[in-house]
């Protein structure tokens, strides 16, 4: 694991280049603190993830101790390692940023695409790769996958196992981007950048609402939007927006 600080982006590279950076309880055991400390850190206001190599993740690598023998407690491992992981992604205080250099497979897929946006370089590719070897897709894929293709578009992924190219995973509306090759991390992290610039709380604040807003109707959801509305326009970023939109000045946002 690297991880690097750019100004006010954190960057975390998954540093496994030769087993395709697939996960372990060695990497779990860097991952989720780091992403903790990132969280914990009022100087970090975006997060960059990566992979080092030719690939982002290929998933959990099976040939960890933890995954060996004939009855292995796969449900263990979820609980152990990728619950947490998945739930800290969806609670981080700032935007985090998935740049997907290669290839991302089974749960080094939905490990992605449980950050808020990801971009993939054109070379890249995605891979439900559970059926495969008798599993369903795990790291939040069963909740992810429907909400962001569909029912038909999830099903035939995690059926069929099929690697899915990164310019129709944007096509599709699996992914947010897709990026020429050349120069794609400087593209990410331009991205990353910009979101870093951004009212950290209130784009925290906007996956929140949109996740909760997915099991709720429509009148619950007017509700929820209320009361955020009425936490963020007592807080400092919202008083600065306003300020600087009538000054025709840049923001310098600060709430987390």
């Amino acid at each position: 694991m690297r991880v690097g600080t750019d100004g006010p982006v954190r960057t975390i590279t998954l540093n496994r280049p030769a087993a395709l950076n697939s996960f372990t309880a060695e990497m779990h055991a860097l991952l989720l603190p780091a992403l903790d400390e990132a969280a914990a850190d009022d100087s970090v206001r975006a997060v960059l993830i990566t992979g080092a190599g030719r690939a982002f993740c290929a998933g959990q690598d099976l040939n960890d101790p933890g995954m060996a023998g004939s009855a292995v407690d796969v449900g263990a491992v979820i609980e152990r390692h990728y619950r947490p992981l998945a739930l800290r992604l969806r609670t981080m205080p700032v935007p985090v940023l998935a740049a997907v250099n290669g290839v991302a497979a089974g749960a080094g897929a939905n490990f992605a695409l449980c950050c808020d946006l990801v971009v993939a370089s054109r070379s890249a590719s995605f891979i439900q790769a559970f059926s495969k070897i008798g599993l369903v897709p795990d790291c939040g894929g069963t909740w992810l996958l429907p909400r962001l293709v569909g029912r038909a578009r999830a099903l035939g992924l995690a059926m069929t196992g099929d690697r899915l190219a990164a310019e129709e995973a944007a096509r599709i509306g699996l992914i947010w981007q897709c990026l020429d090759d050349a120069g794609f991390m400087d593209g990410a992290m331009a991205l990353a950048r910009r979101l870093a610039a951004m009212p950290s709380r209130a784009l925290a604040e906007t996956r929140r609402a949109l996740d909760s807003a997915a099991g709720m109707d429509f009148a619950d959801a007017l509700t929820l939007e209320a009361d955020t509305q009425r936490a963020l326009g007592r807080a400092g970023d919202f008083a600065e927006g306003v300020a600087a939109f009538l000054a025709k000045r840049a923001p310098r946002f600060r709430d987390r």
